[in-house]
This record gives C-alpha cells, structure tokens and sequence, in this order.
C-alpha cells in the first residue's frame, strides 16, 4: 500500500526516533518560586576556544558551552517576602498600603554596584512575578541597625526583567527605571540609577553545559546605565557606564537562566566581564596566582593622568599574553580585555576608560600571576 506524502513522513519521524523541535515560550512558570535553593557556578571570563560566538542567534542553533569550567560558586534563596526582617520593608513590599511595591520573591543580592560605597550592610533583592512579567520592585538594606528600602521612583519606573510571554520573534520590550535611596541615608550617601532596559528573545536551540543539555530560548538585555553617587559632604560623582548586555539561556522548569553571559562594550570592543551557569555542587580548588615578581614590575604612567588620555603599563619582560581589568572604586568593570603588548609596555587607548575621573583599580593577568595598581584619572 503506498501512504500519501504527509502520512509517511509522520510514520518516518515515529520509526527512526527523530522529533521535531520547537522553540520554547517562558512564562511565569519557568520563573524561581519561594523555595527555590538553585546552585550558580562563575566560570573565567575567557571563554573556551570551543565556545560558539555570541553573534550566533537565530532559530534552531546550537550553543555548545560544555568546556566551561567552574572557578566559583554561589547558591541564591528564594524566600517569601514576609519572612524578611524589618519593619519598614514589610509596610514597602509586603503591605497593601504600598500596592506598586508589592513583592513576591526576596533573594539576598548585593545593591547595584556604585551603591556598594555606602556604609549599609545585609542587602536583599525584591521581586515581583505576575502572569504579565518579572520585575525588579527594589532592595533593602540595614542602616544603622535599621532595615531600609531602596525603591524604585514608580511603578511605571521599576526595572522590567522579562515580560511574558516570552517567545523567539517577538519584540523588543523597553523598560526605564529610576532606582534611588532614601532620604535616611543623604546625611551618610545618597545613590540613584537610571537605567534603559531592552530585551528581545533572539534565538532559540539547544544549549550544552557542563549542567546538560537543554531546549533553551536565548534573551539578550542591552543596559545603559546613568548613576549618580554622593558620600557625604563630597561633590557626587556621575557615571555614563558604557553600554552592558546580558545574553542569557532560559528552558521550560529551570527558574533561573541555565547560562548568563555579560559583556560591555568600549570603543567599539565588545568584552566578557561576567560568566555564570546553572549547575550542581562542585569541589573546587583554587589556586593562588598573585605575583610578587609581577607586582613589583608593574607600573602605570602617567600617574595622576589625564581623562581622556591613553594610559601606559609598564610590566616585566616575559609577562605576555596581557589582560587587564580597569574598575572603579566601588567595583564597576570600565574595561576589560586582552591587551597588545610592545616591548616592556601595554598602552590602554584613551577610548578603553572613556572619560572616567577619579580612582581606577587596574588588574593585569600575565603569564606570571595576577597583581594590581592604583591609577588616578583627572
């Protein structure tokens, strides 16, 4: 008996085990739930020479990160908001008298990190999940031996994570939000960010690491970030952070991204600062490789220099290859890349800082070991 066309395709997919695939929609389901304890591990900010590039999106794609190696771990708790401590926080993010703060999950999470300046301790994340998105609502934090929140300016200005559903095609959603510490802390500090959130799903596929394999829908979050921090009688310092994306990998039942990959972009160069992935325990062995020899080769000059000027590192004859990581002081990645290096020097092109002023951490990793120097830009 001959089967029509369509009938024997069907019988053929059935006989030889193939299934077609298809792409995954995350809804509010595949969000963490109170609960949840889900173990992250930090892998190098180098990728593996296997790694697929991050500009390889589209449909049906496969993403192959099983080379990525664990160098850290963390584990985040999902817990109910009113098992928080804290007066001030139940009446912000539990209480119906602050309906557009209204939280439903409470993580500790640090405060975002220009913020990390001021003299709070104990930082918890709210958030608010909803059949219609995931949202970031605010912090808290204790000050003095008080709980106080840190919230967004509206609910209109609140930090949208992910909007539902989420599915390969769709368009890009914006989100602008207005984050800002309260009047308890201006005496002490004060910090404020405003932030340009666009997120699209731009690929979907299959994703291997070292966790497994999954059907996973890739979403990439482009920030750019405006903060504003003052300490004390200080001037405030202003920060126009270069441009930020998160590419992350959501499946079906996860509840967090099974991988999230940052970067940032300077002059063009778009580099890794950040690698993390959804994974199990593991034993990990750390091992020193701060270099005496290193640090006492390296220098920078010229030091004071100028914003806006290219800056020059002079390290120790054998050190290549040369990556270096610029940060401010609360910890903010202004750069971060590999480095050329000319006979006894790497010069940092004046692009690279932007027009950063103040104090710069720089961290350079050679073949030697890793060290650090302080840099004053003017």
């Amino acid at each position: 008996m001959r089967l029509p066309l369509p009938l024997f395709v069907a019988c053929l997919v059935l006989t030889t085990g193939v299934a077609a695939q298809t792409a995954p929609t995350i809804t509010a389901a595949d969000m963490p739930v109170v609960g949840d304890t889900l173990r992250l591990s930090a892998a190098s900010i180098a990728l593996p020479a296997s790694a697929p590039p991050l500009s390889l999106n589209g449909a049906n794609r496969t993403w192959n990160y099983a080379d990525l190696s664990a160098a850290s771990q963390r584990v985040v708790r999902y817990a109910s908001v009113g098992s928080v401590a804290g007066a001030f926080l139940q009446l912000t993010f539990n209480s119906p008298l602050s309906p557009d703060n209204r939280a439903t999950l409470a993580a500790p999470q640090q405060l975002p990190a220009a913020a990390a300046a001021l003299p709070v301790t104990d930082p918890v994340e709210f958030s608010a999940l909803t059949a219609a998105d995931y949202r970031l609502v605010g912090y808290g934090a204790t000050f003095s031996g008080t709980a106080v929140p840190v919230t967004y300016a509206s609910k209109a200005q609140q930090d949208v994570i992910y909007q539902f559903p989420l599915a390969y095609g769709g368009a890009a959603v914006v989100s602008n939000s207005l984050l800002a510490t309260p009047a308890a802390l201006a005496s002490t500090g004060s910090f404020s960010q405003q932030r340009q959130r666009s997120t699209q799903a731009d690929g979907w596929g299959t994703l291997t690491t070292p966790f497994g394999t999954f059907q996973a829908l890739r979403v990439v979050s482009s920030l750019l970030d405006h903060d504003v921090l003052t300490m004390g009688t200080t001037p405030s310092q202003t920060i126009d952070l270069p441009l930020q994306r998160e590419y992350k990998w959501l499946a079906n039942g996860v509840h967090v991204p099974l991988l999230t990959i940052t970067t940032v972009t300077v002059a063009g160069l778009e580099t890794v600062t950040g690698v993390e992935y959804r994974d199990v325990y593991r034993r990990l062995v750390i091992l020193a490789t701060r270099s005496g020899a290193l640090a006492s080769g390296l220098s920078a000059y010229p030091n004071p220099s100028a914003a806006g000027a290219a800056l020059h590192l002079a390290v120790p004859a054998g050190s290549e290859p040369v990556a270096v990581t610029a940060t401010d002081v609360v910890g903010r990645v202004l750069f971060s890349g590999q480095c050329p290096r000319a006979a006894s020097e790497v010069v940092l092109d004046a692009r690279a800082l932007g027009e950063h002023r103040g104090v710069l951490l720089l961290t350079v990793k050679t073949s030697q070991g890793t060290a650090t120097c302080r840099v004053v830009r003017q």
